[in-house]
C-alpha cells in the first residue's frame, strides 16, 4: 500500500477512456487527465502525452503515487493510444470522421447492434452489417469498402497518436504524406516542421524524442537553427547578432554552444542561413529567405526612385479647388506626391491624413490617372474606401494570390496596371510583404505611403515605415497639426498627450453628459473582468445604442493573465453567445455558431489573412466543417483547421493594428507591467472611433506613458537602403 507522498515500486498499467483534461502544458506535453477504466472507475493520470483530448482511449504504464494535495494518481512513464473497447468509445470513434458517411446516428445504430464486438465485426465479418434494420446491400457495401480502405489509415493514425500526435495533426500529416507517413516520421521526423502546415519544430522534436533521437543529432541541430531563426522573426527581428544567436539557440535547444556554432557553419554551407557584417564589428545571422528580402527591397525601391519620369507628375497641372484651405504641411504632402516617385506621409490621428489622401485622389482623377488604394488589413482597406470614395483592397488581394501556383499573380513578371498607388497603415507593413508589393510596382508608378510612425511596429519582421523614413532617401511629410481637437474629441486629445509623454486627462464620469472618453479606476483583476463584462454587455449598449457583438471591441495588452484575452473571451462568449447553440470542441476550446473569431495566420488558399475578423454562421457536425462569414464572404473550415482561429470578443492590441472600432474598452492593470509601453497604449487608444473606455490603475497608465523605450528590432534594411540608393 502507498504511504503518504510515496511512490509504489510495482509498475502498473491502466487502459481506458480520457474523461476530461485537468491540466495541459502545450510547451512540453505534460498533462493531467481523468481516465475511466472498463469498470467505470475514474483515475487521475499524469505524464507526457501530446494531443490528448476527451474521448481518446489510451494505455498508460507507470507507478502509483499518493500526492499530498491531489491524492492517488498514476505517474505514467509511457502512454500510447489504442482502439476503444467500450460501446460509447467505439461509437465516438466510428463517428470521428474516419469513415466517410458514418456520423453519430449511423455509428450509434452499428454499436447498438454489435456492442463491444463492433470493431471485430467491422474488421472480419463486415457483411453482418446487413443484420442491422434499415441497412440495405448498398449501404453495407459502401461502409465495408470505406472501412477496408481506411484500415491502413487507421493503423497509421494509431501509430502517430502513439507518438503523441493529436488527431488534428494526424489528419494534416496523412494529407501530406499518405501511406508514406510512418516511414517519413521514423526516418526524418524533422521534415514535419517543413512540410506540414501548422506543425512546428516543437511537435516534430517531441515526435523525434519519442523515437529516442538524441538532442545533438545533426538533423535536430539543423532543424533547430531554422526554428531559432523563425522564433527570432516572430519577435520582429530580420536578423540577429551571431554571438547572441548562438547563446539563444543553445538555450532553446538545450545543447552546447559549440554544437550550435558547428550547426550554423553547416547551415551556411548548405545555403540555409547567411552571416553578414553588421555594425560595430558584429556579424548578423539571417535565414536565407529573410536576407534575400532585406537586400531585394532596397533594389526595388531604388529602381522606382531612379525613374526619370513618373505618372504622378501629371498632377502638377491640376489646380486646387477654389477656396479650399490647406496647411503648409498638407500642401507639401500633396506637392511631394506629384513631384517624387515615392513619398511618405506620416502623422497621428486627426492631423488631416484623410484630407490629404482625398486631395491627391481628386487631382489624380482630374489628371486621368488610374489610382489603386491598398492597406495591410481588410478593416483598414474598408476604412480607406469609405474616406477616399475609391475601392481599396488589402495588399494580399491587390496582388491576387493564385492557390494553384502558390504565388501572387502580380510581381516581377506582371506589374500592377495603375499609375498611382496609395498604401495606408504602412506601420503594419513587414519586410516580406513589402517585397511582394514593390515587386509588383511598375517603374513609372507613383507610390504614396501613409502611416503613423509612432504606433506599434508590424507583427511580422522589420520596421519598414520607420526604416524608410530614417533612411533619408524618401520625401517625407510629417503632419502635426490636430484638426479634430476643436470638435471636442477627447480620444484624439488624450492619444496625442500620451504620444507626447503626458498623462491623459482621466477626469470623472458625468452621468448627465455623454463623452467619447471614460476612465474607470480598478486594479483588481477579477473585479476588472466583471466591470468590463458589464460595460460591454449592458452599460455601453444601453447608453450609446451600440451593438456588443458588432460595435464594441475589447483590447488587452496580453493573451495570458486574469485580464488577458483568453479569460475575457471565455467570459464574453458565455455572456454574449451563451445558451444551446450548434457548437463543437477543439482541444479544450468550444466554438459556437454566432461566435466572433479572428484568423491568426495567413491562409492564401482560403484568401483569409492574419487579423481578418468574422462570425461563425454554420456548424455541420456530420461533415465536421463550419463556416465563417468575413464581410459577407463565407469561408469553410474543417474542424481540424480550428487552430487557425481564435475567439475575438477580446483581442490583443497588436492584433488590432490597422482597425478602427466604434467603441473600444482597454484594461490596463499593474499585472500587465511587462507590456506597458507608450506606443502600445497610444496604438490602443487610436483604435477607437466614437467611444474609448480605459479600465485600470493610474500607476499602470503612468508606467505606460513613461516607458517610451521601443523594443529593438534587428534589421539592416535602413543601411541597405542608404547604400543601394547612394551607390
Amino acid at each position: 500500500m502507498d504511504s503518504e507522498g510515496k511512490t509504489s515500486l510495482t509498475q502498473s498499467t491502466l487502459r481506458g477512456e480520457i474523461a476530461r483534461i485537468v491540466f495541459n502544458n502545450p510547451e512540453n506535453g505534460y498533462c493531467v487527465f481523468k481516465l475511466t477504466d472498463a469498470q467505470g472507475v475514474e483515475h487521475t493520470v499524469t505524464g507526457i502525452v501530446g494531443g490528448a483530448f476527451s474521448g481518446q482511449h489510451v494505455e498508460a504504464t507507470g507507478y502509483w503515487e499518493t500526492h499530498k494535495e491531489y491524492g492517488r494518481q498514476l505517474r505514467a512513464e509511457g502512454i500510447k493510444f489504442i482502439l476503444p473497447s467500450t460501446p460509447d468509445g467505439i461509437c465516438r470513434y466510428l463517428s470521428s470522421g474516419l469513415i466517410p458517411g458514418v456520423g453519430p446516428k449511423l455509428a450509434q445504430c452499428i454499436v447498438d447492434h454489435f456492442g463491444e464486438k463492433t470493431l471485430e465485426i467491422m474488421d472480419r465479418f463486415s457483411s453482418r452489417l446487413a443484420e442491422i434494420p434499415g441497412f440495405g446491400p448498398k449501404r453495407v457495401e459502401t461502409i465495408k469498402k470505406a472501412w477496408d480502405s481506411q484500415k491502413a489509415r487507421r493503423d497509421i493514425f494509431i501509430f502517430m497518436q502513439s507518438l503523441g500526435i493529436s488527431p488534428a495533426y494526424c489528419q494534416k500529416i496523412y494529407n501530406t504524406y499518405g501511406n508514406m507517413a510512418p516511414d517519413i516520421i521514423k526516418n526524418s521526423p524533422y521534415r514535419l516542421a517543413d512540410d506540414v502546415n501548422g506543425i512546428g519544430f516543437i511537435l516534430a522534436d517531441r515526435v523525434a524524442s519519442a523515437q529516442n533521437i538524441v538532442k545533438d543529432d545533426p538533423e535536430r541541430i539543423a532543424a533547430g537553427i531554422t526554428y531559432s531563426l523563425n522564433q527570432i522573426k516572430q519577435s520582429g527581428h530580420c536578423c540577429y547578432p551571431e554571438e547572441a544567436f548562438i547563446k539563444y539557440a543553445a538555450e532553446l535547444l538545450d545543447i552546447a554552444p559549440e554544437a550550435v556554432q558547428s550547426g550554423l557553419q553547416s547551415a551556411c554551407e548548405n545555403r540555409r542561413t547567411v552571416i553578414v557584417p553588421g555594425g560595430d564589428q558584429e556579424k548578423m545571422v539571417y535565414e536565407r529567405g529573410m536576407y534575400r528580402a532585406e537586400t531585394e527591397l532596397p533594389q526595388l525601391a531604388a529602381a522606382i526612385l531612379s525613374a526619370p519620369r513618373h505618372h504622378g507628375q501629371a498632377m502638377l497641372k491640376i489646380p486646387p479647388v477654389k477656396g479650399q484651405q490647406f496647411t503648409d504641411e498638407q500642401y507639401r504632402a500633396v506637392t511631394n506626391a506629384a513631384q517624387t516617385p515615392v513619398s511618405i506621409i506620416t502623422g497621428g490621428p486627426g492631423v488631416g491624413k484623410t484630407t490629404v489622401i482625398a486631395e491627391i485622389v481628386r487631382r489624380a482623377k482630374a489628371a486621368r490617372l488610374k489610382v489603386y488604394l491598398a492597406a495591410p488589413t481588410g478593416r483598414a482597406a474598408q476604412r480607406l474606401s469609405e474616406t477616399s470614395g475609391i475601392n481599396a483592397r488589402t495588399i494580399h488581394r491587390l496582388l491576387k494570390w493564385e492557390p494553384q501556383e502558390h504565388k501572387f499573380a502580380y510581381g516581377l513578371n506582371l506589374k500592377l496596371p495603375c499609375d498611382l498607388l496609395i498604401v495606408d497603415e504602412v506601420s503594419m507593413l513587414d519586410v516580406p510583404l513589402a517585397v511582394h508589393l514593390f515587386r509588383a510596382i511598375a517603374p513609372k508608378t507613383t507610390v504614396i505611403l501613409v502611416g503613423d510612425a509612432d504606433q506599434l511596429p508590424s507583427v511580422g519582421p522589420g520596421e519598414v515605415l520607420n526604416d524608410f523614413i530614417n533612411s533619408g532617401i524618401f520625401a517625407v511629410t510629417r503632419l502635426t497639426r490636430v484638426f479634430r481637437q476643436g470638435a471636442g474629441s477627447a480620444i484624439i486629445t488624450n492619444a496625442h498627450a500620451v504620444n507626447a509623454g503626458q498623462m491623459p486627462e482621466l477626469g470623472h464620469d458625468d452621468k448627465n453628459h455623454l463623452k467619447d472618453f471614460y476612465w474607470i479606476e480598478q486594479d483588481d483583476p477579477e473585479k476588472a473582468v466583471e466591470l468590463i463584462t458589464r460595460m460591454v454587455c449592458e452599460r455601453i449598449p444601453e447608453r450609446f445604442n451600440l451593438s456588443p457583438m458588432r460595435d464594441i471591441q475589447v483590447l488587452s495588452p496580453m493573451n495570458r493573465g486574469s485580464c488577458g484575452t483568453v479569460t475575457l473571451n471565455g467570459v464574453l462568449q458565455e455572456k454574449l453567445n451563451g445558451g444551446h447553440k450548434p457548437q463543437f470542441k477543439f482541444g479544450e476550446r468550444v466554438l459556437k455558431s454566432g461566435d466572433r473569431v479572428m484568423q491568426t495566420s495567413n491562409n492564401y488558399d482560403k484568401n483569409v489573412f492574419n487579423g481578418d475578423m468574422g462570425r461563425i454562421v454554420n456548424i455541420d457536425q456530420e461533415a465536421k466543417v463550419f463556416t465563417v462569414n468575413y464581410d459577407n464572404r463565407p469561408v469553410n473550415y474543417e474542424f481540424f483547421e480550428t487552430d487557425q482561429l481564435t475567439l475575438a470578443y477580446a483581442i490583443t492590441v497588436h492584433k488590432s493594428q490597422g482597425s478602427e472600432f466604434p467603441a473600444v474598452v482597454i484594461p490596463l492593470l499593474n499585472q500587465h507591467y511587462m507590456m506597458l509601453q507608450r506606443n502600445l497604449l497610444y496604438t490602443a487608444m487610436t483604435r477607437a472611433r466614437k467611444l474609448l473606455v480605459l479600465v485600470g490603475s493610474r500607476k499602470a497608465i503612468s508606467m505606460a506613458v513613461r516607458n517610451a523605450t521601443r523594443e529593438p528590432r534587428y534589421s539592416m534594411l535602413r543601411q541597405y537602403l542608404q547604400s543601394t540608393v547612394n551607390r
